[in-house]
């Protein structure tokens, strides 16, 4: 495969879907005119509000947020992962934070629900308890397609590198990681953290973070990024809206599994 363009789209989701969605689609489009074949949204990019009204608003899927950006993946002809939304389904009472993936035809080819809840208690700067109000997948995803294999994740799972090894194990040469990583958690662990998963599991990591605060008051980092499978930072985003975007090779990758080949020499397994 030849190489081609990636993109990490960067934004500040608020409770307002039709302008996330709107934003985002500006932001994704902008992704797509600079080359990227492949684009990533952040976690709750479509709605983003207090934690007591999150049931309200999860969405089935297929559903309207997932129409838009199947229309989007298509329009562009590009794989596009939609970061994460609110699902509602049947049988929970909360609703999960699910990753979709798009095909360039508009199918919906990959579904992820974050399995970690993101449940902390940083005194004097950030609280948060997600399982109070969403649900925890159980499901490892890695997908085929035209671009490389992806394996989806969503925020804190970057915490837990047995996902990841899974994942890699499954197949995986891209790892995308839509987040919401808070400043004070991001400030210290970030790009550590975006990189030892790029590095252990010789993968490219594509990783799309919030911006500015959250409808809940806490602030978020930023620094959206793309890291190659030597663990190099290829592309960073900073603060504010935006897009980054970097090259994927994956006969660079094939080369450095194939030069220290550290999966094959994996002796810990289960």
């Amino acid at each position: 495969m030849e190489p081609y363009l990636a993109a990490a789209v960067q934004m500040a989701s608020g409770p307002d879907r039709p302008v996330n969605l709107a934003r985002a689609s500006e932001l994704v489009r902008e992704a797509s005119e600079r080359g990227a074949r492949l684009v990533l949204l952040p976690e709750v990019f479509a709605w983003r509000g207090p934690r007591p009204e999150e049931r309200e608003h999860a969405e089935r899927i297929p559903g309207p947020t997932t129409a838009v950006l199947a229309a989007l993946a298509r329009d562009l002809g590009i794989h596009l992962c939609a970061g994460s939304l609110l699902e509602a389904a049947s049988g929970e009472a909360r609703p999960f934070n699910t990753s979709c993936l798009f095909a360039p035809d508009g199918e919906l080819i990959g579904r992820y629900r974050k399995v970690h809840l993101f449940d902390v208690d940083l005194p004097g700067r950030v609280t948060v308890s997600e399982s109070e109000t969403r649900a925890p997948g159980k499901d490892v995803v890695v997908v085929p397609t035209r671009v490389g294999t992806l394996g989806l994740s969503v925020c804190y799972d970057l915490r837990f590198p047995e996902l990841y090894r899974r994942l890699a194990r499954g197949g995986a040469e891209i790892l995308l990681v839509p987040s919401a990583f808070t400043f004070p958690t991001g400030a210290a662990h970030w790009e550590v953290l975006c990189r030892a998963r790029a590095i252990e599991n010789q993968c490219y990591v594509l990783a799309a973070d919030q911006t500015g605060t959250s409808p809940n008051g806490v602030p978020d980092y930023g620094d959206s990024c793309i890291i190659d499978p030597w663990g190099r930072v290829l592309a960073r985003a900073g603060d504010g809206d935006g897009v980054v975007t970097a090259t994927i090779d994956l006969e660079y990758l094939a080369r450095v599994r194939r030069e220290m080949p550290c999966l094959a020499h994996a002796r810990l397994t289960s």
